[in-house]
């Protein structure tokens, strides 16, 4: 997968379409990411012992990892790929060529 925790990206389709937010969880057996602030889901939560209060609780659902690209400086979406340097693999935004930490 080449979207990891901590990478900033962009979503591309569905309710969420152009928000950005920094990826907090990657799940690569699943193919999907969290993202922090996107996709939030609200479950309605009866009140218990352990959470006298009850309430809307508000978490990020997952999103597929193909409904996000990361983003450059600029804050466009752009695809990765993978390059050697100097005899190690690193990830390359496509459209400025710059390398992506991480």
């Amino acid at each position: 997968m080449k979207i990891k925790k901590g990478d900033q990206v962009i979503v591309l389709s569905g309710k969420d379409k152009g928000k950005t937010g920094t990826v907090t969880q990657a799940m690569p057996k699943d193919g999907k990411v969290i993202v922090g602030g996107v996709n939030v889901a609200v479950r309605h939560a009866k009140p218990t012992q352990a959470d006298p209060q009850g309430g809307l609780k508000r978490s990020e659902a997952p999103l597929h990892v193909s409904k996000v690209a990361h983003v450059t400086a600029d804050g466009k979406p752009t695809r990765v790929r993978y390059e050697t340097k100097d005899g190690k693999k690193v990830r390359v935004a496509v459209k400025t060529g710059e390398t992506i930490n991480g």
